[in-house]
């Protein structure tokens, strides 16, 4: 695209007229590209599945740009903890690992019983 031309910008209620009129006329993506002068099918094809999945609404949402990690739609890291609820997990973490490994020993314990107890009966 060439410096300084800006992407066009389309609203939610044009986006919306778009895909009813596809869906309800029959119109392939180029057809519905030519007489609405957009500029791809495959910006249909997005409104289509937006429409679909999220209802008509879904097409008034503005989505350019990164995601916000408050949104949590952000990729990569996600969104840190309050430090209350962190170190509460951090506890339970440390509560959990020790039931497990009480939980080792005792299930070894049980089978050296088990052992003793068979060796004595032969």
């Amino acid at each position: 695209m060439p410096k300084g031309i800006p992407l066009k910008k389309y609203t939610g209620k044009f986006k919306q007229l778009v895909v009813e009129t596809v869906r309800k006329d029959g119109l392939s993506y180029r057809e519905a590209m030519r007489i609405f002068e957009i500029g791809g099918a495959e910006r249909i094809k997005k409104w289509e599945r937006i429409y679909l999945e999220e209802g008509p609404a879904g097409l008034y949402v503005e989505r350019r740009g990164r995601a916000s990690a408050a949104s949590g739609t952000q990729k990569g890291r996600p969104p840190k903890l309050d430090k209350q609820m962190e170190e509460d997990l951090i506890a339970e973490n440390q509560r959990l690992r020790a039931e497990v490994a009480y939980l080792k020993n005792l299930q070894a314990l049980v089978l050296e019983d088990e052992r003793k107890a068979r060796k004595k009966r032969w």
